[in-house]
């Protein structure tokens, strides 16, 4: 039995397979934990929904923001972008069953025993581990509200406020949460976010970090496992963070990660976010989880 962990799919179904088959994924035995934006961008948005759906009971999984746009875009189809993939999940005949199942996942993951959290984008510095399962429960529950969820869903866009106050109240209150679990990168100290810098770490505007980065952050010591970050490139330097958006739907790689051993592979993507053809699939990387690599 072996817990895997793997990066933003982005629609890019078949570096998975690679992964999977690589460590010889076992449905009946194995977890796989997502790291949130299955969908969007990628050659294959429908059919990876099938494929995650179908091993469902395997699965553990935190929704990221193109997750959650294909949600809003089911029910405003004028959401839609020109660069989006979704429009085939959207008409599909199954669609609306993989859209509940969706629905229903998680914005923040914690596993008391291993004491290790898994989010799409990042916890707040000013936030404790608790306060942060409260507040993803918050947005969890409107999502699953069918008297809340369409409001939800129609104010759900928009970088304001910049920052949490326990006063806020509404959707306002809904929208800062989910910001912080699905877009964050850069913030400061005080939870102030910049939502607009999305490159490396050097690109910080003044007085912002990486949100990992800030030296009272209230979950110090808590293993956290993100994607999001595809400028990263999986390389950080902070210990107990392990950063898994390794860019495939750019051309980069699929990483996956044993979240007990910190044994990572990568599977090399090509410009569209299938396998490459011109090199190995498989990279093995061995790393301590969040040690520099």
């Amino acid at each position: 039995m072996a817990t895997y962990a793997v990066g933003d799919l982005q629609g890019c179904l078949e570096p998975l397979k690679c992964l999977l088959k690589q460590v010889a994924f076992d449905p009946a035995l194995d977890q796989l934990w997502l790291v949130g934006d299955l969908v969007n961008r990628g050659p294959q948005s429908l059919e990876t929904l099938r494929f995650l759906y179908g091993m469902r009971g395997s699965l553990v999984c935190v929704l990221g923001n193109h997750d959650l746009h294909l949600l809003a875009a089911a029910k405003n189809i004028e959401r839609l972008k020109k660069s989006d993939t979704l429009r085939e999940i959207i008409e599909a005949p199954d669609g609306p069953v993989l859209m509940e199942w969706l629905r229903q996942q998680k914005l923040m993951h914690y596993d008391e025993m291993r004491d290790v959290a898994m989010v799409h984008a990042g916890i707040p510095p000013q936030w404790s581990l608790r306060r942060a399962l409260k507040c993803a429960a918050e947005v969890e529950t409107a999502l699953r509200d069918d008297n809340v969820f369409p409001a939800y869903l129609d104010g759900m866009y928009g970088n304001e406020p910049t920052k949490w106050d326990n006063d806020l109240k509404g959707i306002e209150r809904l929208r800062v949460i989910t910001n912080y679990f699905t877009r964050m990168r850069f913030c400061t100290a005080e939870g102030k976010l910049d939502l607009k810098s999305k490159e490396g770490l050097d690109s910080a505007p003044p007085g912002y970090k990486p949100w990992f980065q800030h030296k009272e952050r209230k979950t110090r010591g808590l293993r956290i496992i993100f994607g999001h970050w595809a400028a990263l490139e999986g390389n950080i330097h902070e210990p107990g963070i392990s950063a898994l958006d390794t860019g495939c739907v750019w051309g980069g790689s699929l990483t996956l990660m044993n979240v007990d051993s910190g044994e990572r592979l990568s599977c090399k993507c090509d410009e569209h976010g299938g396998l490459a053809s011109s090199v190995a699939p498989l990279i093995p990387e061995s790393s301590p989880v969040g040690a520099p690599r």
